[in-house]
């Protein structure tokens, strides 16, 4: 028999040839017979369920079945002091599906028991999930926080395992001691107040409006400046205090620590004053004594001067530090100069020295405030003028300029203190001399000057000059002390010696 195939091929044909081969095996040719195998249904129905298994096996091949992990945590565990604002947060190596982020698969306890505290959960598109308490967390508290296997992945996968983390936040500030201390008699009428606190304060929240001092009934506040340095709080009185009258002083909960937390209430203490006056309290430099010359915008010197110790600026770059024939140590820490005996520093050397040297400016900056702040023992004294005068200890005042025209001598002891508080200029005439004579000291002359400094040719000086502007030292002129500028400083073959402690 006479096999005619007629044939309709896809792309398992071949499959249905041979099996229309085999049914006609042994039959033999006989003319006229003829069969007609339509291989057309067997073949869609091939590819069909070929597609499909194909199409079965890729989409699970797709599909991501990582199991999902915390990467990393805010904050980090066994963190302390943490800042009450911080809200705890996981970060996820998958994306994750939001609707299993909850307060029950995302969770903060405290105590033990455990308490669960209030919150809720929300999950942004870049992996991390945050808790955010209803209420502040407690200060000075250990906290646990969970992401439990609940939590999945947008292909919902869950966590291997629950994840763990501790930390605890920062304490509640608190007044440790306080000078002068609570119920104290026969205060001296030139002291100032000062609190000590237990934890770093925000200094922004350390000001007139949080540190006071009253008198009376009804209180009448006392004017004054509040300064804020290692922990401590001073209260400079604008003017010395009554004899014989009973203060308040007291620091409220506006006084944050530098975790942000408040003290938990106000803190109040009283004294009552006497008639005398206490010795002057040197002015407190920081890290900005450790410099002979510190300034912000620059220093300059034409060759060549002499400075002992070191020189420094800050914000400005060693760029603005000019005449010095800087050579950088390999460290690039500081540079070198023949002209400096000591270090030269500015912020844009390799660290620690860009942080050392803000805090030095800040230091600076702090010590006028300091140095201005004092109640003055002496105003307008001289008109200004101060040539050929001898001056005694204390405060001195004025609301103008000062011109030291002829030599002026400071006489006193070792410990005595010398504040010179000025308005606008100090002009020190070319000749001029500062004496120091009885025994007094450089490092406890303080000049506070809210204007320029401006030292004539072989000029010299004596104790710490504190300027709002620039000082300048003319050709040959000198000073046993620093030059500490908001601005600049300007040498020319002048010599500047930074006194001992």
């Amino acid at each position: 028999m006479f096999v005619n195939t007629t044939l309709n091929l896809s792309k398992t044909g071949t499959v249905a040839l041979l099996l229309a081969l085999v049914a006609c095996n042994g039959k033999g040719n006989e003319t006229g017979d003829t069969d007609t195998i339509d291989t057309s249904d067997a073949d869609t129905d091939t590819d069909t369920d070929a597609d499909t298994d194909a199409d079965t096996d890729t989409d699970t091949n797709d599909t991501d079945w990582t199991t999902p992990t915390v990467l990393s945590t805010l904050p980090f565990d066994a963190a302390i002091a943490v800042h009450l604002d911080l809200t705890p947060s996981a970060t996820f190596s998958e994306a994750m599906d939001l609707t299993t982020l909850t307060p029950s698969t995302f969770m903060v306890t405290t105590g033990d028991p455990p308490i669960q505290v209030d919150g809720t959960v929300l999950y942004a598109d870049d992996l991390t999930a945050v808790f955010t308490p209803t209420v502040a967390l407690a200060s000075g508290t250990t906290f646990e926080a969970t992401v439990t296997t609940g939590a999945e992945s947008a292909n919902g996968v869950g966590l291997a395992h629950d994840y763990l983390w501790t930390f605890t936040t920062a304490a509640t500030p608190t007044v440790l001691f306080t000078s002068p201390l609570d119920l104290a008699p026969d205060v001296p009428l030139n002291l100032n107040v000062t609190a000590t606190f237990s934890e770093p304060m925000d200094f922004g929240t350390i000001d007139g409006a949080t540190f006071t001092v009253v008198t009376g009934n009804p209180a009448v506040p006392v004017p004054g400046t509040v300064i804020y340095a290692s922990n401590i709080a001073t209260f400079w009185p604008a003017g010395h205090l009554a004899a014989n009258t009973a203060y308040l002083a007291t620091v409220t909960t506006g006084a944050e620590s530098a975790n942000g937390v408040a003290l938990a209430e106000a803190y109040d203490w009283t004294f009552t004053t006497g008639t005398a006056l206490a010795a002057g309290l040197p002015v407190n430099l920081g890290t900005a004594g450790t410099f002979a010359v510190l300034a912000k915008s620059g220093i300059s010197t034409v060759p060549a001067s002499v400075v002992t110790r070191d020189i420094g600026v800050s914000p400005a770059a060693a760029t603005y530090i000019t005449g010095f024939s800087l050579a950088a140590d390999l460290s690039n820490v500081f540079a070198l100069s023949p002209q400096v005996t000591g270090h030269v520093f500015a912020a844009d050397y390799a660290v620690p020295t860009p942080s050392n040297m803000t805090t030095a400016i800040g230091d600076m900056e702090l010590a006028f405030t300091d140095a201005a702040g004092r109640a003055p023992d002496f105003t307008e004294h001289g008109a200004g003028a101060i040539g050929g005068m001898t001056l005694a200890p204390g405060v001195y005042k004025w609301g103008t300029g000062v011109l030291v025209a002829s030599d002026v001598t400071l006489n006193g002891s070792a410990t005595d203190v010398w504040i010179f508080q000025i308005a606008q200029d100090l002009t020190l005439s070319s000749g001029a001399a500062m004496h120091l004579t009885g025994g007094a000291l450089p490092m406890n002359v303080f000049w506070q000057v809210a204007g320029l400094v401006d030292f004539g040719t072989t000029a010299h000086g004596e104790g710490n000059v504190l300027t709002q502007t620039s000082a300048t030292l003319h050709t040959g002129a000198s000073i046993n002390g620093r030059l500490l500028a908001q601005t600049a400083v300007s040498l020319d073959q002048s010599v500047v010696v930074e006194p001992a402690p």
